[in-house]
């Protein structure tokens, strides 16, 4: 590990890959668009770079400044968080082989595991990740390569325990990945508490401006992540230079970004807890969440989500939802700005009529950086709507 990957985490955030560039002395490094790169002499590559597809020197920064912030040996980056996760489950499993999968997952991620990589030979169960028994059993009960959860889970802010289940993955052969985006590197660093594999739909809080989509996989194995590392060169699904620098960006004040949206967050979630209309606040900041001592434990603070559900069901949801003036009706998550979603008929409209399904009562409030004063004065007068 070089000197810049040491120290603590806002230290690493800004230093890891980001040395001076050494010609001019340039402070941030340059964004490097070549598609290919001068030899000298045929396979005389300079410094290992060939073509862009499979290294850039922006995205090769990105990845270890991604690294750096896991505690992982490998970072990898991809367009999507969608394609980090196929890329991902395309290296590491083969057709006949199955996932665990929690019964709050993204739905993307459901909707990829079961309508793209279904056809393809990969089986699924879903379960209640809370229920180790019952993960234990569907992981022994089938040819398990992935136990795969959501920390906190979205949108139902579920908290597993991710020792526990690391403990039930390996004792039955399978590797446990963790989709790290609603914690974020910041919050929460999955590699240390056993998890085999790390995911990231850095879209959201690592890039944190809503201007750039990408994701990431972090992992430690040697073996896995030169495979990860081959699909993601064959395949192509890289991010490209102009997104890996905005990404590189947004993490540098992920740290400061976090715990304004945590704080937020917490004021926001205790003032709804108190409001006659709410019928549940979920957010593993509230005593009275389930998995707030569990959050405690693996998490530095509790992030900047909020879901509630309301006692006037659907129609009193979709009111409030359509109602809000500085929160902004939109899919996505963890950007400066605070959103909105019917994650019903938005972001896990997939889900319909699966175990996977969101209450239809519930919305989900990613909660940004402003003061939260307006926010809450947004809140009150969306409510009022009722």
């Amino acid at each position: 590990m070089t000197a810049e990957n040491t120290g603590g985490f806002n230290t690493r955030a800004i230093h890891a890959g980001q040395a001076f560039e050494p010609r001019t002395g340039a402070v941030v490094p340059p964004v490097h668009f070549s598609s290919t790169y001068a030899q000298d002499g045929i396979g005389g590559l300079r410094e290992g770079y060939e073509y862009g597809r499979g290294t850039n020197p922006t995205r090769d920064a990105l990845q270890e400044q991604l690294a750096a912030l896991e505690g992982a040996k490998y970072a990898y980056s991809f367009s999507s968080g969608l394609a980090a996760e196929d890329g991902l489950i395309r290296a590491l499993m083969a057709p006949g082989d199955h996932i665990v999968l929690g019964n709050d997952a993204y739905g993307g991620t459901y909707r990829l595991i079961n309508r793209v990589l279904g056809p393809w030979g990969i089986g699924h169960t879903v379960v209640d990740m809370a229920d180790q028994a019952r993960v234990a059993e569907a992981v022994k009960a089938n040819k398990t390569r992935f136990v795969w959860v959501e920390t906190p889970s979205n949108p139902m802010m579920k908290v597993t325990d991710i020792e526990a289940l690391a403990k039930v993955a390996h004792d039955a052969g399978a590797l446990l990945v963790v989709d790290n985006t609603f914690a974020s590197p910041y919050l929460q660093n999955p590699l240390a508490f056993g998890a085999d594999i790390v995911v990231h739909s850095t879209t959201k809080y690592i890039g944190g401006h809503s201007d750039v989509i990408g994701g990431a996989v972090a992992l430690n194995d040697d073996e896995l992540a030169e495979k990860v590392g081959f699909v993601q060169f064959a395949v192509g699904a890289v991010s490209g230079p102009l997104d890996a620098f905005l990404t590189t960006r947004g993490l540098k004040t992920l740290g400061v970004r976090m715990d304004r949206h945590s704080s937020n967050a917490q004021a926001v979630a205790e003032w709804l807890q108190g409001r006659p209309e709410v019928e549940a606040v979920y957010y593993p900041g509230l005593p009275d969440h389930p998995g707030h001592e569990l959050a405690k434990k693996q998490m530095r603070r509790f992030g900047g989500m909020v879901s509630v559900s309301f006692n006037g069901g659907e129609a009193a949801a979709r009111r409030i939802a359509e109602s809000t003036r500085v929160f902004t009706l939109a899919e996505s998550l963890g950007g400066i700005e605070s959103l909105v979603n019917y994650p019903s008929q938005m972001t896990h409209a997939s889900v319909k009529g699966t175990e996977l399904a969101v209450p239809e009562n519930l919305i989900r409030l990613s909660v940004g950086i402003e003061d939260v004063e307006d926010l809450i004065a947004d809140l009150e007068q969306a409510f009022a709507s009722l």
